[in-house]
């Protein structure tokens, strides 16, 4: 694996660590998040980021394997280009289902 594509995982890796960071200190709640604008916002941010640096990562090698990369890129690019259609119900989905995945996942890439 070159070095960029570990930087790029890297990049993923620390964005879903700052959105852990931001549930350390209350519980995980889907009305609370939805309450907290800057809470969203920097969620947002953030899944904008792992999908950039997962679309980077497939052009890149396609052959790396990671869960749901298309789906991903494609959350990012709603998030960018149809901000107005960004749901609150999709991007709790992805930090409570997804993330502990895909942060299993690129540790395991990030350690061979």
């Amino acid at each position: 694996m070159d070095n960029e594509i570990k930087s790029w995982l890297f990049d993923i890796l620390n964005a879903i660590i700052e959105i852990e960071s931001f549930f350390q200190d209350r519980s995980k709640e889907f009305l609370k998040y939805q309450a907290d604008i800057r809470t969203k916002r920097a969620v947002e941010r953030n899944v904008e980021i792992i999908g950039e640096a997962m679309n980077r990562i497939l052009k890149r090698d396609s052959t790396i394997v990671i869960s749901n990369s298309r789906k991903i890129v494609d959350v990012r690019n709603i998030i960018i280009h149809g901000y107005d259609k960004v749901s609150d119900d999709v991007i709790w989905g992805i930090v409570v289902r997804h993330l502990p995945v895909l942060k299993t996942e690129v540790e395991h890439l990030l350690g061979e």
